[in-house]
Formats: C-alpha cells, structure tokens, sequence
C-alpha cells in the first residue's frame, strides 16, 4: 500500500518540529519520493546523522511501506 505525501511530512514535522519539508513523487506511485528536510536541529550533526533522523521519524517504514526516498538534508541559512 503507497504511502500518503502528506502523512511523510506529518511524520518528520512530528519528530522534527522546526523541519521545513518538500516531497516530490518521482514515479507518481505513491512508492519512490525526493524529499528535501531543511532543520536547525541538523546544525553539528553529519549528513548520515541528519538522514537517520529523519529515518527514524519515519518509524521503520522505509522498505516497506514506503519503498524508495532519495533524501536531502540541510540546515537553514
């Protein structure tokens, strides 16, 4: 079952209140987005770190219900 835009983004503003998001749909499957997370609370942390916690907001549902998420993360400027 594809995964809403929507219910990505409720779900990294829940675990990451001050995260400025954008999805795209790449396929229009509603199974492979690009999202775009823009954070303060990503300043000192890695790029691995930024993406396992935006990763981990999403609550293991990587793989499964939501198959495929080229991710890009950055702090505001």
């Amino acid at each position: 079952m594809p995964m809403a835009a929507d219910d990505i983004i409720a779900m990294i503003r829940d675990a990451i209140p001050d995260a400025q998001v954008e999805i795209t749909d790449l396929a229009g499957d509603g199974d492979h987005y690009a999202a775009k997370v823009v954070s303060g609370s990503f300043r000192g942390m890695s790029r691995v770190k930024q993406h396992q916690a935006v990763y981990a907001a999403l609550g293991g549902r990587m793989g499964g219900v939501l198959h495929a998420l080229q991710l890009t993360t950055a702090v505001p400027n």
